[in-house]
């Protein structure tokens, strides 16, 4: 897929965050961070590439960006999402063992918080991270040592102590390597520092106030009060926590809107740290407000899917709805949810950054749109089209070995996939695995409604597949009078791979002689369009769709038919019968089409159960 990075390069935002970049199927390529965005983008397509660079920028289909507040934000973010995501170009060029991380080992009586840079392939201990920084690693391990008194020395000096150090002089260490604490004691204080690492201090906060009040009751002043000063410092790496790095859980909505196209961000903020940004293109056929329309977005997306509910959601607009779907949203959480777009401090910089971000989707959108355009003209070209034609249609048939049939239809115009007009056909009483018969059904059925007044007729019909089932597109627009259409079959070339099929092309011209002696004069003609045509990326764009469309409709359909088959209700047919004949058959319309002899074939199926079977079947 040709990537027009000028284009692309006008709206990326000068600002710190991370890029992704996709191939021509969506998979992720690379994922990276930048100080500047566009700096760091504009120099993928400028200038010297290695020759590693110069294949990633070959397979380059779509570029998406998500901007950050810092390029500390968009370290942390870039290595999530490559956690997460494992791109191939990262795992090449790039690895964890860059970045620090808190270590502590599983193989020694008192372990310490160390600080790693590298994780051995051996599971040796637990990791912590990793961090951004080796500063933030310090910092961490300093507050851990002042809370828990975590000892920080190597192992050879613990093993070599004869009294206590410094660190047990200032209160940083209780001496285990003297003796001064027992192994069970140290690891519960281990415990807890690795409770606040993984982010839950508070659970931590109140089995301490347990243990204060236990050594309390029990008139043991001395253990109290240090559970106390403990306690006393945790607190105040809580409040520091909340105050200074905007800790807390949050979904942040942004909608903007441009020209009549709108996208909504999401951020995600969990424990402080921004997981990420998605973004949505709803569609807003009754043009309602925007408030409105990211009111009922929001809803939509905690009700209508299973998605989790922070403690806050905050928004770009003032939404009609806020005490609403907060009430709905707490009394589904089961706690105290909060929505609304009064917000300071740190809420206020992550509201922002989410509305950036949909700015500047909303800005690639409108690109992608121009990109579209330009691939029917493209297409126009190729076709020696006298005009850019402004609807597109494509029929794909999908099966599993013939079982449950489906055709589908999708249809493309200037403005990129038409989903309202999509169609699915469920193909009854052919034989299994008869594509082109299906192609027939589907095609007859979609254009016999065009004579009826249904519909639009297309400028371009496209079928996946070669001259066959082109062929059979023909007799079926022949034997219904439909004349003037281009039809175009997709032929896959013999290694299979994208970019290398070949457009079969026939016009159709009514003629002046009588219909009955010579309807139709064809005019047929093959097409290799090289793999970085716009035309040919626009043709496996809507063939790719309707294969997609196709086989999300046929695994409905024989899921469904599977959970309720005919063969569960006949008698002595249990699952091994029924898996036998389906797998003999293969499908629910193979056996309905079977004569008794045939089923009598099937093993285990005597000729009194062929008999039921087709009588229950046919009557």
């Amino acid at each position: 897929m040709t990537f027009d990075s000028r284009r692309f390069l006008d709206t990326v935002s000068e600002a710190p965050g991370v890029y992704r970049m996709f191939d021509s199927e969506g998979n992720t390529l690379y994922i990276g961070k930048a100080r500047r965005l566009k700096a760091r983008l504009a120099s993928y397509f400028r200038g010297a590439l290695n020759t590693k660079t110069q294949a990633l920028v070959g397979r380059i289909a779509d570029i998406q960006v998500t901007v950050t507040n810092s390029e500390t934000e968009a370290l942390l973010l870039e290595q999530t999402l490559i956690k997460e995501l494992r791109p191939p170009y990262n795992i090449l060029l790039r690895d964890d063992k860059s970045y620090p991380f808190v270590f502590a080992s599983d193989h020694h009586p008192f372990p310490a918080l160390e600080h790693k840079r590298v994780r051995t392939r051996h599971q040796d201990g637990r990791y912590f991270g990793p961090y951004p920084s080796s500063g933030a690693v310090r910092e961490t391990l300093s507050l851990m040592q002042k809370v828990f008194r975590i000892r920080n020395c190597e192992d050879s000096v613990f093993a070599h102590r004869t009294r206590p150090c410094l660190q047990y002089q200032i209160q940083r260490c209780r001496a285990p390597c003297v003796g001064y604490i027992s192994e069970a004691d140290y690891r519960r204080d281990l415990e807890h520092a690795i409770q606040c690492l993984e982010g839950r201090s508070e659970a931590v906060s109140e089995e301490l106030s347990r243990e204060m009040e236990a050594a309390s009751k029990a008139l043991d002043f001395e253990e109290a009060a240090r559970l106390r000063d403990q306690l006393q410092d945790l607190r105040r790496l809580q409040q520091r926590q909340i105050v200074d790095t905007g800790s807390g859980d949050a979904d942040i909505f942004a909608l903007a809107s441009e020209s009549g196209a709108l996208c909504i961000s999401l951020l995600t903020i969990r424990q402080g740290r921004m997981l990420g940004a998605r973004h949505y293109s709803p569609s807003n056929g009754l043009d309602i407000g925007e408030a409105e329309l990211l009111g009922e977005f929001i809803s939509q997306y905690y009700f209508g899917q299973p998605h989790e509910i922070p403690v806050e959601v905050l928004t770009s607009h003032t939404i009609p709805d806020a005490s609403l779907i907060a009430t709905a949203l707490s009394e589904k959480s089961g706690r105290r949810v909060r929505v609304t777009d009064k917000v300071r401090g740190h809420r206020a910089q992550w509201r922002e950054l989410a509305r950036t971000n949909a700015e500047q989707q909303l800005a690639a959108q409108l690109a992608n749109q121009q990109q579209l355009a330009k691939r029917f003209e493209a297409l126009r070209e190729a076709l020696e089209l006298e005009e850019t034609p402004q609807r597109l249609e494509c029929f794909d048939i999908s099966h599993s070995h013939g079982e449950a049939t489906v055709a589908s239809c999708v249809v493309f115009d200037q403005d990129g996939p038409r989903k309202s007009d999509y169609r699915r056909f469920n193909i009854t009483g052919v034989a299994a695995g008869d594509d082109y018969a299906a192609m027939q059904q589907a095609l007859t059925r979609r254009f016999k409604r065009l004579q009826s007044g249904e519909g639009i007729l297309p400028d371009i019909l496209v079928v996946d597949g070669g001259k066959g089932q082109l062929n059979m597109a023909r007799d079926v627009l022949r034997e219904l009078g439909i004349n003037d259409l281009m039809l175009l079959g997709v032929a896959k070339g013999t290694t299979r791979k994208a970019g290398l099929e070949t457009l079969f092309i026939e016009t159709q011209s009514l003629e002046t002689r009588p219909l009955e002696t010579r309807p139709f004069e064809t005019k047929n003609r093959s097409l290799a369009l090289p793999p970085t045509s716009p035309g040919l990326h626009l043709i496996q764009h809507i063939r790719d769709e309707s294969h997609r469309f196709a086989i999300t409709g046929h695994r409905a359909r024989r899921d469904k038919a599977r959970r309720t088959s005919t063969l569960q209700d006949i008698p002595g047919i249990g699952p091994k019968r029924r898996r036998e004949l389906l797998r003999f058959f293969g499908g629910l319309q193979g056996i309905r089409q079977a004569t008794r002899e045939e089923l009598a074939r099937v093993p285990g199926i005597s000729t009194t159960m062929a008999e039921t079977i087709h009588r229950s079947l046919h009557g």
